[in-house]
């Protein structure tokens, strides 16, 4: 893996080729190309091989790339061919669709705790996993060595929380609430705010 800084344009595309090259495995084909692979996609095959080029050699020109080996060599570089442990914070209606969502395994992610404030939540089942309260969080996660959680709770609680799973140890946060946290810059924070997505594409509409 190469020693230079990736622009971060180019990471958050190797979840998209990774994701394809998944498809293609469960397809049951072994050979693809930066060509199949952008068609399929809608990126230029040059950009492909760019992105490719930051990390290594991949493939052969005229052989093109074996499907389960660059899957394989994504997989490392994202750093999720093992499975990394995953807190939920904030279980309402999307909170629990998070829970339950039976895909985060084979990529790379594992729920392994649920925590909300609302006594009318703690102790409910969702899928396997049982709700805990917000009170034991912290200790929770630094038992279990957590690094990554999701954040869904509501907007006025949001920074309160988040620096409590700072305290914990969290390193990443996926958040779902419509707000901006202020956090230490050593933690990764990714907003997903589908408001803030469809506002975007109703400039184009």
């Amino acid at each position: 893996m190469a020693t230079v800084q990736v622009p971060e344009i180019v990471v958050r595309r190797l979840p998209l080729y990774l994701r394809e090259l998944m498809k293609m495995g469960a397809e049951g084909r072994e050979i693809t190309s930066s060509q199949e692979l952008g068609a399929r996609l809608g990126i230029s095959s040059a950009q492909i091989r760019k992105d490719l080029s930051h990390f290594g050699e991949f493939g052969k020109q005229g052989t093109g790339y074996n499907v389960d080996s660059l899957a394989g060599e994504l997989k490392r570089i994202l750093k999720v061919e093992k499975a990394w442990d995953v807190v939920v914070v904030g279980i309402g209606d999307l909170g629990r669709a998070v829970a339950r969502n039976t895909g985060f395994v084979d990529r790379g992610l594992r729920i392994v705790a649920l925590f909300d404030s609302d006594s009318a939540k703690i102790g409910n089942r969702v899928g396997d996993l049982t709700v805990e309260t917000t009170a034991d969080m912290v200790a929770s996660i630094r038992t279990h060595g957590v690094r990554v959680a999701m954040l869904a709770v509501p907007a006025r609680e949001a920074q309160a929380v988040a620096e409590k799973l700072v305290e914990a140890g969290i390193q990443a946060i996926l958040c779902y609430t419509p707000t901006s946290l202020s956090l230490p810059v050593n933690v990764r924070v990714e907003y997903l705010d589908p408001v803030l997505r469809m506002q975007q594409m109703t400039y184009y509409l």
